[in-house]
């Protein structure tokens, strides 16, 4: 915690302070798990299956570019395995801007929150 946390638990009821504590920021998991919910779920749904369907596909290119014999065909199964997993990765790196948005509104709740009990 740092000193602007402190400061605000220090101001606030006992009650308030229950409040706060349920709206704790989350883990990883949990922000992860928030990207199927909502009404955007089923695009979470969507990128994760793609994501998927990239990764298995890269893997099986690797698995040919390892067997390969002759040069041409290692050049081919290789360079598709590695685009595909870049494909794979930049997509589900697409997904992190949308996990940092929920939370800043969960943030910005929080502090609504703290503030309408300063008030009240």
């Amino acid at each position: 915690m740092d000193k602007f946390d402190t400061l605000i638990s220090e101001a606030l009821s006992a009650e308030d302070k229950v409040l706060v504590d349920e709206m704790r920021d989350p883990d990883i998991f949990t922000l992860g798990y928030g990207l199927f919910r909502g009404p955007n779920g089923w695009l979470g749904f969507v990128m994760f299956f793609v994501v998927l369907a990239f990764f298995l596909a890269a893997l099986w290119c690797g698995w040919h570019f390892y067997a390969a014999s002759e040069l041409i065909a290692a050049l081919k199964w290789g360079l598709s395995a590695a685009t595909l997993m870049i494909v794979a990765t930049q997509l589900k790196m697409a997904l992190i801007p949308q996990m940092q948005a929920d939370r800043v509104i969960r943030a910005l709740r929080r502090l609504e929150l703290i503030a309408l009990g300063q008030r009240g």
